[in-house]
Parts: structure tokens; sequence; C-alpha cells
């Protein structure tokens, strides 16, 4: 796959990227991120911090975390949010509305935040819609994430309000593809193992 031109990394650069998908490009060989859509939950010059969105563990939110248990949408189990420290839980939350407040929540990107587990859930549980906890996340030092989208690993695409918190999430990364219509929506054709094509 060709790499993006550079104006358009520019643009990355430049524009806000928090709140928006990178989307694994076929040409990413990484097992820890092949065919991942990861949410950008911090670009900074010190560098930048998301969560994968689309594996889904078999461990109950309920086993780990169960007060939060109940607000979790289905999928209701842990997240592989990445490869760094994955001890650490992350919780992302979506606020019903614009101008709620509350301690426990961090916004990023609108109504899209992080959320306090250390927090009561009760005492947040009325203003959410949705609610997603991941363990682990992915990191980029200064400048490695706008190189891997310079070399074509990665596109940025925008992300949908129910990104976060699809209820099946193994479909995501041909779905957020088919979104972008016209070359790249085949993209999300592209077999998982090439060799078997």
């Amino acid at each position: 796959m060709e790499s993006q031109e550079p104006g358009m990394v520019e643009r990355h650069t430049q524009d806000a990227l928090v709140g928006r998908l990178l989307v694994a490009t076929p040409a990413l060989q990484d097992p820890n991120f092949e065919r991942t859509v990861v949410l950008l939950v911090s670009h900074e010059p010190g560098g930048s911090l998301g969560v994968v969105l689309n594996r889904a563990t078999e461990v109950p939110v309920a086993e780990v975390l169960g007060e939060w248990s109940h607000l979790t949408g289905e999928p209701s189990v842990l997240f592989e949010g990445g490869p760094v420290q994955p001890e650490a839980a992350i919780a992302l939350g979506w606020l019903r509305d614009d101008s709620a407040e509350h301690s426990g929540f961090k916004p990023f990107a609108g109504r899209l935040g992080t959320l306090d587990l250390a927090a009561d859930p009760g005492s947040i549980s009325a203003l959410l819609d949705g609610v997603r906890v991941f363990a682990g996340y992915a990191s980029w030092g200064p400048r490695q994430l706008t190189g891997e989208i310079e070399e074509g690993a990665w596109m940025v695409f925008d992300s949908l309000p129910g990104d976060p918190f699809a209820t099946r999430p193994d479909d995501l990364w041909p779905m957020v593809w088919k979104r972008q219509g016209g070359l790249l929506a085949a993209v999300a054709q592209y077999p998982a193992d090439p060799s078997m094509n």
C-alpha cells in the first residue's frame, strides 16, 4: 500500500489527532497491531497513547471490576488495549449530555473521555451512555507515530460515536475501511493471510 502524502501527515500533526482512529494498513506487520483499530486518546510532543478497540478478551469485566460491569455494553469483557502495561486498566466513557460534568470523567474528544476507575460507579452511571474497559494501551515516542503514518503503516480516519463501544468488535476493522468508500473500501476485503489468496 502506498504511503500517505507528506502534506496529509503534516495536516495530521497540526490538527488534533486525539479522538480519531488509527487503522492498521495491510503493510503493518507487527502482530501487536495487525488489523487493529486504535482510538488515539493522547497526542502530544512527548508521545502518543491509544487503545485498541477491536480485540476483545474472554475475561468478563465483572471478574476484575465488579462494580463497573453493569455499565459496560456488550460484549461486557476486558479488551486488549495494547501491549504496554497490560496489568493497567483504562476505561472509556461516553457522556449522555454535552454539559454533564463529573470529577471521575476526563473528556478528550467531546463527550468521549476516560473514567477514573477508583471513583464510585454509582455516582456517574446516570451520566453515561457507554463504558468500555481496556487492559493495557498502545504508545509511541516523540514523532514515532508520525513516522509510522508517513511509512503507510496507519491511516487516520474520523471516529463515529459508536466505534469505541462496538458490539461486534471483530467486524470493526473491515467496517471502518468500507465506510471510507472508493478504493479505500476495497482494503476491507484484504485477506488476513495473503498467501491464502
